[in-house]
């Protein structure tokens, strides 16, 4: 018996070792080395504080900023909770907050990510042409020609991935930022 419990806890021990200490730091140590910024949460930072991450949305209201994608998150773009609503596509409840959703937005047609919240509900981009539609009510806020707008919309964008997946593509956060600082 002893004969083959020793094997047995050697290579316990062994691999407990590599795959449980050896592998996650070496994961880790690339992660920091070859990606800092990605390792560390894409965070974002104005005047030396962190104010987000690049990875989760936020909650946008006022008028003069891009307002982003539906959060399915209780409160908004909650991290901790994650989630989407369960809601098959032919409940009656779900019909109801995406009508709600799509009169508050505008006229039609609205962008689909505009009423709907995504399945992790904390989506930090947003479509261009959804981005676009909103240019005239942030220009009239700000007080900004509509052009100037538009421009900084397009400048911020991000292609389709591979340049044919997808997209155009907005980060809502990056944007507002953008955004702040025509006026500075």
């Amino acid at each position: 018996m002893i004969s083959q419990l020793r094997p047995a806890l050697v290579f316990l021990g062994f691999f407990s070792l590599l795959l449980g200490i050896a592998y996650p730091l070496a994961m880790t140590g690339l992660g920091q080395a070859l990606f800092p910024a990605q390792a560390n949460g894409s965070l974002i930072a104005r005047d030396g504080a962190v104010i987000g991450s690049s990875l989760i949305g936020q909650e946008f209201t006022r008028p003069g900023y891009l307002h982003g994608r539906v959060s399915g998150t209780d409160p908004a773009y909650n991290a901790a909770s994650s989630t989407g609503t369960n809601l098959a596509p032919s409940s009656q409840a779900l019909l109801q907050e995406v009508t709600s959703r799509a009169k508050a937005f505008g006229p039609l047609p609205v962008p689909s990510e505009m009423a709907t919240a995504s399945g992790s509900g904390l989506d930090p981009q947003i479509t261009l042409g959804a981005a676009l539609r909103q240019a005239p009510r942030i220009a009239q806020a700000r007080d900004l020609p509509e052009d100037k707008v538009i421009a900084l919309l397009h400048e911020v964008s991000t292609g389709p991935a591979f340049g044919f997946v997808g997209e155009n593509l907005v980060n809502v956060l990056q944007a507002n930022l953008a955004l702040d600082a025509m006026i500075r």
